[in-house]
């Protein structure tokens, strides 16, 4: 079994398989339904989602040297 490196780190959960066979209009009709959903959500929590990051990385060595945008969101 491949795995993968997603943005968030899990490295374990249920599969979530994508069909090969899409066409490229299916691909992006998701693609942009995604990309809708993760706008609307740093629209609403874009401050809690930041200080949860900020949180979740100060015992990061490297949590110094990370900015955090507040006009792209971080996922």
């Amino acid at each position: 079994m491949k795995h993968t490196h997603l943005p968030s780190g899990l490295l374990k959960g249920i599969a979530f398989i994508i069909p090969e066979y899409w066409s490229p209009e299916q691909a992006l009709a998701v693609f942009e339904l995604l990309d809708d959903l993760r706008h609307q959500i740093w629209s609403h929590y874009q401050m809690p989602i930041l200080e949860l990051m900020h949180d979740q990385r100060s015992g990061d060595e490297n949590s110094a040297s990370l900015s955090l945008p507040f006009d792209e969101p971080p996922f």
